[in-house]
């Protein structure tokens, strides 16, 4: 149990926001309530995800570890990783970072006033993502209502992403808890409803695994951008359009997914340590 009044900051990517805390002099071990309680947006800070900066592990710049809105544990966040990114490269003055994740390490550099993030190769075979058995990741068959036949893809999470005329006309409150759940998906699954714009440009609403529905999601749209690709429907450099802004997706030849964007930090603050002992 923590019990000590704890700093914290409130950032954001595209409005996919984030309280970060800082564990590399202090150590954290805050149970599943207390994360539930901080992200309460009623009584406590409100969040999305939780990301805890450690020291690194295997030679990096630091590791991130991700705590989901229901206490839950997810090995990867890309807008998370953009925010805990710019903090560090602020800190040493770097303009090129390596971030370790559960997920493996993140490489982070400046781009004018955006950070970008190589967030490693797609994983696309079935026990990757994973799968409660083995189908092929382009065409995963299943469904709900209007959505169906999606794209399986693994970012160090799993995404279920499904194609749709208009994302404006998809109940995705309704569906989104359904999917994330499916029997498919024995680790749960972000999900993914996407709108092609163009070749180039495409809109995406998502509904996060641990979170619900959020106004961006990193590496759902780098789960997009692979899955676009694979479709045949776009380019591999494209234009994601979140409920939040826009992101800059490369899938390189290399098989790695590159994620440009914004990051913003809202405030700074203390958490009280009733907060902390759930």
């Amino acid at each position: 149990m923590t019990t000590a009044p704890l700093p914290f900051r409130k950032m954001h990517g595209l409005g996919n926001d984030f309280v970060v805390l800082d564990s590399r002099a202090r150590s954290l071990d805050l149970s599943a309530g207390a994360v539930r309680a901080i992200a309460d947006r009623h009584t406590g800070v409100g969040f999305d995800e939780m990301l805890i900066l450690e020291k690194p592990r295997n030679g990096g710049d630091g590791f991130m570890a991700v705590r989901n809105a229901d206490g839950s544990v997810s090995a990867s966040c890309g807008n998370g990783a953009r925010c805990v990114a710019r903090l560090l490269m602020d800190e040493t003055g770097k303009t090129r970072i390596v971030l370790e994740t559960a997920a493996g390490p993140v490489i982070a550099t400046r781009d004018g006033d955006l950070i970008a993030v190589d967030m490693g190769p797609a994983r696309l075979a079935w026990n990757e993502i994973p799968l409660a058995e083995k189908r092929d990741t382009l065409h995963l068959g299943i469904g709900e209502g209007p959505l169906s036949d999606p794209v399986g893809v693994s970012m160090g999470n799993p995404h279920g992403v499904f194609f749709v005329p208009d994302v404006s006309k998809i109940d995705l409150a309704a569906l989104g808890p359904k999917l994330e759940r499916h029997a498919l998906f024995p680790e749960r699954a972000n999900i993914e409803i996407v709108q092609v714009l163009d070749r180039t440009h495409v809109r995406m609403r998502v509904w996060e695994r641990g979170a619900g529905i959020t106004l961006a999601c990193g590496t759902g749209a780098c789960a997009v951008g692979v899955a676009a690709a694979r479709r045949g429907l776009t380019e591999r450099a494209i234009t994601v359009t979140l409920d939040g802004g826009d992101l800059r997706i490369a899938w390189r030849d290399d098989g790695h997914v590159v994620m440009t964007g914004p990051t913003a930090e809202s405030f700074a603050g203390t958490l009280d340590p009733s907060l902390l002992g759930g």
